[in-house]
Parts: C-alpha cells; structure tokens; sequence
C-alpha cells in the first residue's frame, strides 16, 4: 500500500481517498475573507480525515497522543513557520477545559502533523490569517 502522503498532495486528493466529490459548500452569504476562512477550514478537514486514514481521536484517553499544528505568522520568513506539537489542555477547572487547537483538525503522527503544514500551508494561512 502506497504512503498516505503520496496519495494526499491536494484537497481533491483527499476527496478521492475518502470517496467523495471535491466540492465546496457555498458561503458566498459570507464577506469574502470570512468565505476563504470557511473554504479553508472546510478542506483542511477533509484532508486531515484522509490523512489519518479513519483515525479519530480519543479524547477519552489522556495517554493517547493527538498531534496539531503551530504556526508562527509574525516572522520575516514570507510563508511564516510551522511546528507540530502534541495536543494538551492548557488547563481545566471545575470540569472545564480549553483547548488551542481544534479536535478536527489534529494528526495521528508529528510526521503527518508535518507534513500537513508544509503541503497545505496556503489553506492553513487562508484559515487562520485575515488579510486587509
């Protein structure tokens, strides 16, 4: 069986390992850099599905390892920098938590983790920074 990440270069990539038509929900009812968030969000989590091949993450289990993305926009660096980390409370109080990452959008591996920013680093700049 090939690499996943020789199958996953795209969203429509990911689209087909799923089985999926590669289409996009229309948020034009959106201002258009909120629509780019959407669209971005939208395929990141298709192709984080497709990348972790039906892993889903066990968020009943403390011990199980849920990798995310960190990125660093303020550098001088044009496409800015990215980093995995493992997925953590920053703390909890009265059975509360929170959370910096969102559970859709986390990886099965630091590679894949990896992997993700570099390859679809556009859609996570799309996602997570507004332009003026």
């Amino acid at each position: 069986m090939a690499n996943i990440k020789e199958k996953v270069k795209s969203f429509e990539d990911a689209c087909s390992v799923l089985g999926i038509q590669p289409t996009t929900p229309d948020f034009s009812f959106l201002e258009e850099k909120e629509q780019k968030a959407h669209e971005a969000h939208f395929k990141l989590v298709i192709i984080a599905k497709a990348l972790n091949e039906g892993w889903t993450p066990n968020w009943t289990n403390g011990k199980s390892d849920k990798w995310f993305l960190w990125f660093d926009f303020n550098t001088d660096n044009e496409k800015g920098s990215s980093s995995s980390g493992r997925f953590s409370f920053d703390g909890s109080v009265l059975q509360r938590s929170y959370s910096d990452c969102g559970s859709r959008l986390c990886f099965k591996s630091s590679e894949l983790a990896d992997y993700a920013a570099e390859q679809f680093f556009d859609l996570y700049r799309d996602y997570y920074v507004i332009e003026d």
